[in-house]
């Protein structure tokens, strides 16, 4: 992204952060996951057609992938998705889990390093733990620890992702003060505003069922927010 007159400067990135995230989220979610009878791993999730099983295939592959840094092109894309799943539908669930673990544990230092473009690998974990706490009817799905990272993590992520610019008011969990996410309008029409709590703007990002939540969104549309409906740039 080139930077202009009217574009701000990407907001500082803490490289940290994506591993903090994944480890803050991991001595929180493998327990739970190692305490749950198997069979409430065949629920059906708010992500079309997958299981918990399915995601926690999912989110095991992209770890290792980005571990192992096999990040080919097309990797992550919906076909890419399936054969990373389909790969691991054998294997037994204590092994999927210790899979899942070791990525959660080993990926933060190569995402540091990656410059921002694995970022919303991070981000994108810790929001499909919330879609197995959610499939499981567990209180607080994309809340809990890791929240204030992922909003942090949130930040650079729309920005990188050019996504349309809001100004954010998050209560009670938020910044401080409104913050903008993503990027001002080419055509020079002014920030949308979201007021609400951090679960809910999360919600939003991830295209998440929004049933029984209350916030104020103005400006832009709940579709235009839809984060991981972007392909992540992976060159640059």
């Amino acid at each position: 992204m080139t930077t202009t007159a009217s574009t701000p400067a990407a907001p500082v990135r803490d490289p940290e952060l994506p591993g903090l995230l994944l480890r803050t989220e991991r001595d929180a979610f493998l327990p739970l996951l190692r305490a749950t009878p198997e069979s409430a791993y065949a629920l059906r999730t708010a992500c079309p057609g997958w299981t918990v099983r399915h995601v926690l295939a999912h989110c095991a592959a992209a770890l290792t992938r980005v571990v192992e840094d096999r990040l080919e092109k097309g990797v992550f894309s919906p076909e890419s998705n399936e054969r990373d799943i389909e790969e691991r539908a054998g294997l037994p669930l204590a092994a999927l889990l210790d899979e899942l673990e070791r990525g959660m544990t080993e990926a933060g230092p190569v995402i540091a390093a990656a410059g921002g473009k694995l970022d919303g690998v991070a981000l994108g974990e810790w929001v499909h733990a919330g879609d197995v706490r959610e499939a499981w009817g567990l209180d607080g799905a994309y809340a809990g620890r890791g929240l204030a990272y992922a909003l942090g993590l949130l930040e650079g992520v729309a920005y990188r992702k050019e996504m349309p610019q809001i100004v954010a008011d998050v209560e009670p969990e938020g910044w401080g003060a409104p913050r903008p996410l993503g990027v001002p309008s080419p055509e020079g029409r002014p920030a949308g505003r979201y007021r609400g709590d951090g679960p809910t703007l999360i919600r939003l990002y991830a295209n998440r069922p929004l049933v029984g939540t209350r916030y104020e969104l103005h400006g832009v549309r709940e579709g235009d927010l839809h984060l991981f409906d972007r392909p992540p740039k992976l060159d640059g």
